[in-house]
């Protein structure tokens, strides 16, 4: 039996989907290939979408079309803005989701998505000629054939999950392993490591004492992940904090000896940003203590994911320590921790594009690329999507760049410096930090989705309208006076000083005292009768009052990014032979030579890189 499609997506996790979608959206014949359709977009650790930088990936996600935003706002149960206590350029959106609810949601998408098939089967073999995908080969022994393949097959190849000396097969605890695509690709020379991964026990919380445990509530005002009006909950369920203690971790060190991190058992290289608790208290041996947080699965379960406990220590181990925290003396875990190890492809082997130089219509995206987290892998299934459907289409690549976005960021980070530990994004990763704020994502990126075809009709309204809305609303704070006996006594209430005669509310704005609900009166008087603007449209309001306190920031930022873009603009000749510039470094030489990048820019950010081999090359092409 055979399959004919313009797109085979392999693997239905988070990069799988957006891949799928975005591809399909295009107008390419899609077929979505999983081990299990009823792990669609599985949750695989904490049920948890956003966070530091991931928030804003997923922003930037939602406002390129795709649909992990709304997926996220129709699961949420609990809703965070993090770090308001720093600068808007880190204010960060978090939910707790319901796990099963998020599946079932973006199930629902795929399966009512025009252009998408779904089969439940296992890819054993890719189908190669002439250094060109044309397909893979399934266990049901099937050949799947397309003009483009993605693979998102996420920690499934060749994956092993370690429970004290306790060995399993398999890319999830209960679900089988892959195999048969690393051979595949080391036949054209792309390269495989080996990274690990880990996840903490999942506790029932009918034996959970929370009356022991802290409380954390979720925000006030809950806010959306997506620039459409889906629908968000009204209420939210708490999160609890727990803390570990001497007694915990004296029970941890004694199971050291059968803990596959420390006997040798397992070689790839996990997290540093998420250790294992047994690693925290190595690496933090003078603590007393570490925060753990109790998070709830859902709401139709009593299940909670202890979150930062992940451990492959043997499960009598795991048991003992959990039930000498406080709080936590009776609890049943419904399953252990557990540590997985995997396969993965460098991604200094990826184009821009995220396609593989060695091996023609074939894109990577996800986990099997080095990165961690929903977020990051659904970002790269995004623009694989984008980018294999407008390859086969004979259209130009589509590729962020640093100053647009964190997701590209994240690819660039990818392609040029490549991993040795599970990528994670950061905002410290980003050098423009202030121009890409989760406020703004739509401003930034809705364009490029409208000019891609990704942008739904309800999308584009929502956007002009808001754009709409922010000229006014900004032309009336410039324009609009306000008489002193009309705003001193607020502007003393905050402390700072009164005015003496008229002064634009732009310009009262500019204290830092004062924010834009302080004026909430006057943009009542121009706005509320007529129904264009409403008070509760209050992240609309934020975003105007960062823009206009920050102004003088987001320009200078502006300048360097345009400074930088220039050498970005600037192509490297392929046929170049980097060992014939005897002037550039020897590391630099063996660099560029390995990762082959694109341009001067591209070239700057890879390191070992010097800026006087930069300037080599500059001189060489006639710069």
């Amino acid at each position: 039996m055979e399959f004919r499609y313009d797109i085979i997506v392999v693997g239905a996790g988070h990069a799988g989907c957006e891949a799928a979608h975005a591809a399909a959206m295009l107008n390419c014949k899609v077929l979505l290939i999983t081990m299990d359709m009823t792990k669609t977009a599985q949750m695989s650790c904490n049920p948890a979408m956003g966070g530091i930088a991931k928030g804003q990936i997923i922003r930037e996600i939602d406002a390129l079309g795709g649909c992990s935003g709304i997926v996220t706002d129709l699961s949420m149960i609990q809703f965070r803005m993090l770090n308001r206590s720093k600068g808007p350029a880190v204010w960060s959106p978090r939910a707790q989701c319901d796990r099963v609810l998020f599946g079932l949601e973006w199930r629902k998408i795929i399966e009512n998505t025009e252009n998408i098939d779904i089969w439940q089967d296992i890819v054993d073999d890719l189908l190669i000629e002439n250094g060109s995908i044309i397909g893979v080969h399934t266990k049901m022994n099937i050949n799947a054939y397309a003009k483009a393949v993605i693979l998102t097959i996420g920690t499934f190849e060749h994956g092993l999950m370690y429970i004290g000396r306790t060995i399993l097969s398999g890319g999830r605890m209960a679900e089988t392993a892959s195999s048969g695509i690393t051979e595949k690709l080391k036949q054209y020379n792309i390269i495989s490591d080996r990274l690990k991964t880990g996840t903490p026990a999942r506790l029932d919380g009918r034996t959970i004492d929370f009356r022991s445990l802290i409380e954390q509530k979720g925000d006030d005002i809950i806010q959306r992940f997506s620039f459409t009006k889906t629908h968000i909950t009204d209420h939210q369920l708490s999160c609890y904090i727990a803390y570990s203690n001497e007694e915990v971790h004296e029970i941890l060190k004694n199971g050291f000896d059968d803990s596959p991190l420390y006997n040798g058992t397992i070689i790839g290289i996990g997290p540093r940003y998420c250790p294992s608790i047994e690693s925290k208290i190595v690496t933090f041996s003078s603590k007393e203590s570490h925060q753990l947080f109790l998070e709830p699965e859902g709401w139709s379960t009593q299940e909670y994911y202890l979150n930062g406990f992940s451990s492959s220590l043997a499960l009598d181990v795991q048991y003992k320590a959990i039930r000498k925290i406080k709080g936590l003396e009776n609890v049943k875990i419904y399953r252990p921790g557990y540590a997985i190890e995997y396969d993965f492809y460098q991604p200094t082997q990826l184009l821009p594009t995220l396609e593989t130089r060695n091996i023609k219509v074939l894109f990577f995206a996800g986990q099997i690329n080095g990165t961690t987290g929903y977020e990051e892998a659904a970002a790269q299934g995004l623009m694989a999507g984008v980018n294999a459907a407008r390859k086969i289409q004979g259209k130009s690549a589509f590729i962020l760049s640093r100053d647009d976005a964190y997701i590209g960021v994240l690819i660039d980070d990818l392609i040029t410096k490549g991993v040795d530990e599970p990528y994670r994004m950061f905002t410290s990763r980003a050098e423009y930090r202030i121009l890409l704020r989760q406020d703004n994502a739509d401003e930034r990126l809705t364009p490029k989705a409208m000019e891609l075809g990704l942008a739904s009709k309800e999308r584009i309204t929502e956007f002009q309208n808001k754009k709409r809305k922010k000229k006014e609303i900004l032309n009336f704070l410039n324009t609009k006076s306000v008489e002193p006996n009309n705003i001193n006594y607020v502007l003393l209430a905050k402390g700072t000083n009164g005015i003496k005669q008229k002064v634009k509310l732009v310009d009262l704005l500019l204290r830092p005292e004062i924010g834009i609900s302080d004026l909430s009166f006057f943009l009542d008087e121009g706005f509320g009768n007529d129904g264009k603007f409403e008070r509760k449209d209050s992240e609309l309001l934020n975003a105007i009052e960062v823009e206009i306190k920050y102004k003088g920031y987001i320009e200078r930022e502006k300048l360097l990014a345009d400074k930088i873009n220039r050498l970005n603009n600037i192509k490297i000749d392929e046929k170049i032979d980097f060992n014939e510039l005897l002037s550039i470094s020897t590391e630099g030489r063996f660099k560029l030579n390995k990762y082959k990048p694109e341009t001067i820019g591209q070239a700057a950010r890879i390191s070992g890189i010097s800026p006087s081999d930069i300037n080599v090359l500059l001189l060489y092409m006639g710069r």
